[in-house]
């Protein structure tokens, strides 16, 4: 058994609606319509997606072709940044290097790094540890993603392992990572790298 994280894939920026609440982009439906359709997803047993909007429309997607109902999975939101709603893209970039700088230090009321660290590692820990056969796919968010990658292979925070710093990988998001007992087996690339 493997599992698969998935970052959501491009979203419409709407500066006036809750980050939580933006939607997948018609590029980031039709990667996920072409990801669902490839087959390359039929080991998946079990989906578990956070309750954004944008993740439960990916994890929706994903799920139909396989027959499967994802399970929304409310600790696998991305760090909890309501305290500052939508920033621009160059101040959000100055507070994400902030945010993983200082992971124990709060930027302006967001949640901590190493307290969305652990609360995103517990759910994927808490969902694993079920018995089942098949793959999992979690369906989430870049921040916590590169959270959760760091904690699994044993590594201090750090935003060098966001899936924006990564070569290859798609800056705009739909990106994935294979965890195998445990440990992840590399770190990001685009989702379509599952289908070759």
């Amino acid at each position: 058994m493997r599992a698969i994280y998935l970052s959501h894939p491009e979203v419409t920026i709407d500066p006036n609606t809750p980050v939580p609440d933006w939607s997948l982009s018609q590029t980031g439906r039709a990667r996920t319509s072409a990801l669902a359709t490839s087959g390359a997803l039929r080991n998946v047993t079990r989906i578990f997606s956070s309750a954004e909007r944008k993740a439960v429309e990916t994890a929706t997607l994903l799920a139909f072709p396989l027959g499967l109902i994802p399970v929304i999975t409310d600790a696998m939101h991305e760090n909890d940044r309501s305290s500052t709603g939508f920033l621009p893209p160059d101040q959000f970039n100055d507070a994400a290097d902030a945010f993983f700088a200082e992971p124990d230090l709060s930027y302006r009321g967001w949640e901590t790094a190493a307290a969305a660290q652990s609360r995103i590692h517990a759910a994927v820990a808490s969902a694993l540890s079920a018995p089942t056969s098949g793959d999992a796919l979690f369906v989430g968010h870049g921040g916590v993603g590169t959270l959760l990658y760091c904690a699994l292979s044993k590594q201090p925070i750090s935003r060098a392992h966001d899936q924006a710093n990564t070569p290859g990988a798609n800056p705009g998001g739909g990106n994935v990572f294979i965890i195998k007992d445990s440990v992840p087996t590399s770190g990001w690339h685009p989702m379509e790298a599952l289908v070759n």
